[in-house]
Formats: structure tokens, sequence, C-alpha cells
């Protein structure tokens, strides 16, 4: 299939005021996660499987960036979007993985319930609300980049001849 040119409407550029409230809420997220003792490499680990879920590749770029930043693993990252058939998840990593992709996919109310139970055994209030609210603001984003279709371009410090 070939590349097709899509005018789209960058829609942060558009309405930057708007742009600026998400970014604004993004920070005060950031702040929950602190105050609930998350760092921030958890943080991102959320941020890259809420944009793997999504098909985001602008977030996902940037947020594995940060999350290799932030001291996530390479091998970590490389298996996240099978976390469940892998041990390299604690228990409190797991809950907060599959709060994660409860909110962001919405499932039967059934399955809903299990994994809010599930994160609910593992998790207090204050992390659970963090989790969702930095869930939230990342599936935000992500629908920003994807309707503006926000391109990923090749990192310069990545490229070789031949590439």
């Amino acid at each position: 299939m070939s590349a097709v040119k899509h005018d789209r409407v960058f829609i942060d550029k558009q309405h930057p005021a708007a742009y600026r409230a998400l970014n604004g809420l993004g920070l005060k997220v950031r702040e929950a996660a602190e105050e609930a003792g998350f760092d921030r490499r958890l943080v991102e680990l959320i941020n890259v499987r809420v944009s793997q879920l999504n098909g985001c590749a602008y977030c996902l770029n940037m947020h594995v960036k940060d999350a290799l930043a932030a001291g996530e693993s390479q091998q970590r990252l490389a298996v996240l979007a099978a976390w469940r058939d892998t041990s390299l998840f604690s228990e409190q990593e797991q809950a907060v993985l599959a709060l994660a992709e409860s909110i962001t996919e919405l499932p039967p109310h059934e399955l809903a319930d299990h994994e809010y139970a599930f994160a609910r055994q593992r998790l207090t209030a204050e992390q659970i609300s963090a989790v969702s609210w930095i869930v939230l603001t990342m599936n935000a984003f992500n629908r920003l980049s994807i309707v503006s279709r926000h391109p990923v371009r090749p990192d310069e410090s990545d490229w070789t001849p031949g590439n």
C-alpha cells in the first residue's frame, strides 16, 4: 500500500488554548502520580501500554524514549504488549497494567469488574485514581495525535547509511 498524503488539521495548533489546557491536565496528573508513589518509569510504562492499545505511533515514539530515559529496560518494553505472559512485571505493575487496559478498552462490565477487583487488591484508592487519570489523559493525547496524524519523523541518532 502506498503512502497517502493526508491534509489533516493539527487540532493542537488550530486551538492552542485547548491544547495548553490538556497539557496543564497532564502536569496535574503527573503530580497526582507522584503523590500516589508512582515513579516516572511506571507512568511511562502506562503511557506506552495505552498508546500500544490505541495504535498511536506518535505517542509510542515519544513515550518509549521517555520510558528508556526514566530507566525502563528495553526487554520489558519489548514484551509489554504480552505482559501477562511474562514474569518481568511485579504484582503492582500487573495491577496497574490490567487497570490501564480496562480503562482504555472499556470491556464488558464483568471483565472490567474483574480487572478492577484485581487492581483494588493491590493498589490504594489514591493509586487507582492516579492510574485512572494517567490513562484518561493518555487516551486524550493519543486521540489528538491520531486525529491530527502527527508524523513520526526519523530520529537522526538512529540513522545509519542504507536505511
